[in-house]
């Protein structure tokens, strides 16, 4: 048996090809570290350079030059859609969002997904940075959705864009045939989709500005189920039909396809029912606006700005929300407020004309407080009184909440006692669904109305005799005033009097004394021709 040799290795082995000693050709761990935490030092510190002495705008011209560059030489065209235009929505944007919700495939990396309550699916979007590819006539075209943040003033911001990239040749084809293909399915989807919402503000996250936020709006009003009158509500429904079908008129004559409505009315007579009763009859989205959380105009119109077509804008309470000051009472330096002036360039100035079929409805419980350049035709067209309930709106209050059809043997009964008491709609449906029975129900709202009966009695009583009190301390106050003013007239009158009744005895004395001297000159002449005649005869005997 042959002794067996040690193996060498060092002649055969192919691990001669390799050194003894990594260490030659790669570094250690620690070299690699120290290497890689220099070269990133080093990059974030030409970074911050870079971003310190080159102002936003140069940074976002040289990385848009370089951008260009490459799409130069790599043959593709690029698109930029931006969430707005200036000022207002970019249509495209909204509808570009909507169309790649219906493309998202599982290969992309990063989505958004929702879902409210109610909702029968899930709701995708693309999350920002993400990317889709989408095809149209055998041509390839690559979306991507891109975020950044802009400072302005303090504040950051951010804005949002979809970037379209496709080869130049097709750019007739992109212009001419995808993007209204984009705008039409958008269109189709939403009208399959619609869900009616109501819209608020609500905080921007990054600043101090303000945006709408939606909800779904799951309010079940709707014309069948209001207690109006009939006469009312079919005036308010034919009102309604005449402004969506009047488009081509409202163009030919000039004026904003806009329609202003003001509810005003006591109460719980159902103002915010009847808006959502509109909006679910037109299938409108609610925009709520609340005044008092609008520092200017400018604010404002850039929020009304934002407001889409075919909606209904609601402000409730008007003679309440703020005060307004009008036009001729904007005090100095105060050129940024909200004033009533701005609002009025929105419902009826040269605003009002951004946006088409708008309705616009303002709500109050004491129309008087408003001021009348606000109600006059052209902003308030219609004005709707909501009183209070009659036997029409109880007999549909009777069947919402009852079932009740027809008649019931207490109606005659309550038909009195409503024309008699002061009851809102929102007070009947309350004691109407206090019992499910519908005869306990009934007699429980009737006792409910002689009770309102009597106590609407004794207040009138309780005015009446105060009315009468305070009639009765006027009069008694006048009357002091006027004997207090009558004394010195008195002592005047009596005076006067005095001095009256003695120039009427003075001529009396006058006369007598008149008389007395008549006597005595004619007794004088009598004498003196008595003595004449003496003398003559005296002579003729001589």
């Amino acid at each position: 048996m042959l002794p067996c040799k040690p193996s060498n290795h060092s002649s055969s082995s192919p691990f001669n090809k390799f050194p003894k000693s990594f260490s030659t050709i790669f570094p250690s761990a620690t070299s690699a570290f120290t290497t890689y935490a220099s070269i990133s030092a080093s990059l974030m510190l030409l970074r911050s350079i870079f971003n310190d002495l080159i102002p936003y705008p140069l940074r976002k011209l040289i990385f848009s030059a370089i951008s260009s560059l490459f799409c130069f030489f790599s043959g593709k065209q690029t698109i930029i859609i931006d969430q707005s235009d200036g000022i207002e929505p970019n249509h495209v944007f909204n509808a570009t969002e909507l169309y790649l919700s219906t493309k998202i495939n599982p290969n992309t990396k990063r989505l958004k997904v929702s879902k409210r309550i109610k909702d029968k699916g899930l709701s995708c979007k693309l999350d920002k940075g993400q990317r889709i590819t989408d095809s149209f006539n055998g041509l390839e075209l690559k979306w991507r959705h891109v975020c950044y943040e802009v400072e302005k003033k303090g504040n950051v911001t951010e804005k949002r864009y979809f970037m379209l990239r496709f080869k130049k040749n097709n750019g007739d084809l992109v212009m001419n045939s995808y993007l209204p293909f984009v705008l039409k399915s958008a269109e189709m989807i939403e009208n399959e989709m619609r869900v009616l919402k109501i819209h608020t503000l609500g905080n921007v996250h990054y600043g101090s500005k303000f945006k709408w936020e939606s909800i779904k709006l799951e309010h079940p009003s709707t014309f069948e189920t209001l207690a109006l009158d009939p006469e009312l509500k079919t005036m308010i429904v034919d009102d309604l039909n005449r402004f969506i079908r009047r488009k081509e008129f409202y163009k030919k004559v000039g004026r904003s396809w806009k329609r202003g409505y003001l509810l005003y009315g006591p109460p719980g007579t159902g103002k915010s029912s009847l808006v959502a009763a509109m909006a679910n009859y037109l299938k409108f989205d609610i925009y709520d606006l609340q005044l008092e959380n609008i520092k200017s105009d400018s604010d404002l119109r850039r929020l009304l700005l934002d407001i889409g077509n075919r909606s209904i804008l609601v402000i409730e309470d008007i003679d309440c929300t703020v005060n307004l000051p009008d036009r001729g009472h904007r005090r100095h330096g105060q050129d940024k407020q909200l004033t009533l002036s701005g609002l009025l360039n929105f419902v009826d100035g040269l605003w009002s004309s951004c946006g088409d079929e708008r309705i616009i409805v303002l709500t109050t419980n004491h129309k008087h407080r408003l001021d009348p350049a606000l109600l006059r035709p052209g902003r308030m067209d219609l004005h709707i009184h909501l009183s209070y309930c009659g036997m029409h709106a109880f007999k549909v209050l009777a069947a919402n909440y009852l079932g009740i059809e027809g008649e019931h043997r207490l109606f005659g009964e309550i038909e009195v006692l409503l024309g008699a008491t002061k009851v809102t709609p929102a007070q009947v449906a309350e004691e109407l669904m206090k019992d499910e029975d519908v005869d306990v129900a009934v007699e429980g709202f009737l006792s409910f109305l002689k009770q309102r009966k009597m106590e609407e009695d004794e207040l009138e009583k309780d005015e009446a005799s105060k009315k009468a009190e305070v009639k009765e301390s006027r009069e008694l106050k006048i009357e002091d005033k006027y004997l207090k003013k009558d004394e010195p007239l008195k002592k005047a009158e009596v005076k006067e009097s005095r001095e009256l009744k003695i120039e009427h005895k003075c001529p009396e004395k006058d006369e007598v004394s008149k008389k007395a001297e008549v006597k005595e000159s004619e007794e004088l002449k009598i004498e003196h021709k008595y003595l004449e005649k003496e003398e003559a005869s005296k002579k003729t005997k001589f």
